[in-house]
Formats: structure tokens, sequence, C-alpha cells
């Protein structure tokens, strides 16, 4: 463990340099959810007055769906990165080197989860400029983030796992443009649940997705339900040390195949 995090910490800032030498995709990924936000908060925006929202405005609601959204949507593609690095080589070159496997594995999810949590403060910021009102603070917002990183650690570990065995850019492309939209749209994402049909509303309550944006929501909210951010978080947080450990058992399989 004692050299498990510098290493680990050693492939992030590898991951983060890569990141920032691309300023074009570091642009489009801060603004693509900018778009999203006030795209959908001005197409939806009489939809609260169905009732069921908790807000007076949708941008309050749609902040914490856009967060969230936009943390499954990035931190599904880590798996991409996993399958550059086995197709030029350099993963099996470092496999020679005495470093930690799950360092090798986690660096992308970890420089994703600070990429994650800096999109996600700027969306905040950008709702807050935009007139939206978010009554539990900065403590709430600190959830949310949180809430988002988790998420964006589950499905980062997960993609990186199906980079290990499908090795084939269509296949991760097809299974992540398939998931994305039905995790999405089987959330309190855009609709409240009040407003959503019955199967829809019971599907969300196994979405990890529905799990981040309401423990976000709820402590973002005037009185927060602590036994939702609570329960919703714990699930995440052992579904982020889950996925984690399914993808560095994926990479020793990897690792036995070469």
């Amino acid at each position: 463990m004692s050299t498990a995090i510098p290493q680990t910490w050693y492939m992030t800032q590898r991951q983060l340099m890569v990141f920032l030498r691309q300023p074009a995709y570091l642009l489009i990924t801060l603004i693509q959810p900018v778009v999203w936000l006030f795209l959908f908060g001005n197409l939806f925006k009489k939809v609260v007055e169905l009732g069921g929202f908790g807000t007076t405005t949708y941008l309050d609601y749609l902040i914490p769906g856009v967060v969230v959204m936009s943390a499954l949507s990035s931190n599904m593609w880590a798996g991409m990165a996993t399958l550059d690095e086995i197709q030029r080589g350099t993963l099996n070159r470092f496999l020679t080197a005495p470093v930690s496997r799950g360092a090798l594995m986690n660096g992308n999810v970890v420089s994703n989860g600070l990429v994650t949590a800096l999109q996600s403060v700027v969306i905040v910021l950008l709702g807050l400029l935009g007139g939206a009102e978010l009554p539990g603070g900065a403590g709430g917002v600190l959830i949310l983030v949180v809430a988002a990183v988790l998420l964006g650690t589950v499905f980062g570990a997960l993609s990186n796992a199906l980079g290990m065995l499908v090795r084939e850019r269509e296949s991760i492309i097809g299974i992540n443009t398939f998931l994305l939209l039905p995790l999405t749209f089987l959330s309190s994402a855009f609709m409240a649940p009040s407003q959503m049909p019955s199967w829809m509303r019971h599907m969300a309550d196994f979405n990890p997705l529905n799990w981040a944006m309401v423990a976000g929501r709820s402590a973002m909210s005037d009185h927060p339900d602590w036994s939702d951010v609570l329960t919703r978080g714990g699930a995440l947080l052992v579904l982020a040390v889950a996925a984690v450990w399914v993808s560095t058992r994926t990479f020793r399989s990897y690792q036995r195949s070469v």
C-alpha cells in the first residue's frame, strides 16, 4: 500500500498530462455539459408546473442531473485509453516494471475523477450565474461532486475491465452507446419521479446514476434527507470499490495472457 499510492499518483499525472496536451478535448469536455444545462434548461423550463420537482425553477432541478450525467458519459470511455495503451504496446512494457498492477489500471480512473470534479464545479458555478438557487450551500455542492466522482469511478473502472476483455474499439463504442441513454432516462435526471411511469420509478431505484442524483439533489435541498444521502452514497462507495476490484482482477487475467 505504501508504494501503490504514489505509483497510482504517478500514473494519474501521466494521464493528466495527456489530457492537458489536448486543449480542444479539454474545452469540449467542459463546454458540452454547459450546452446540455442551458439547452435542456430552456427547452423544459415549464415542466416544473406539473409539480413534484421540489424547486421553483427547472434549472435548480436540472443542475444535479447534468452533473451526474456528465460524470457518467465522460468516465464510460476510460476503457478507450486502456485499449490505446494495449494497442501501442505501452501497457506491456509497463508489465516489466516493478509497479503496482492496481496503479496501472486505476491511474486513468483517478485522473478522470479529478476531471469530473472540475467539470462538476464548473457546471454548478455556471448554473448559479444562470440564476439557479442552491439552498444546500457549499456542503450540498461538495456531496454532489463526491457522488459524481464515485459514479465516475464505478463506470471508469468497469470500462477499463471492458477494454481488457473485448480489446476492440467498436465493441466499447457499441456498449457505451447502448447504455448511456437508458441509464440516463431511467433516472430522475430530467423528470421528477412523481411524473414518471411506475415501472420507470422502480427501475430507477436500481440505477446507480439515480443513486448519485438522489444523494446530490437531496443534499442541495432546503431540508436534506440525510438517510437518502447516506444510503445512496454508501451504495455508490461499495459499488466503486467492487468495480475497482473487478478492474484489477481483469488486468491480472490480461497479464497472464501476454
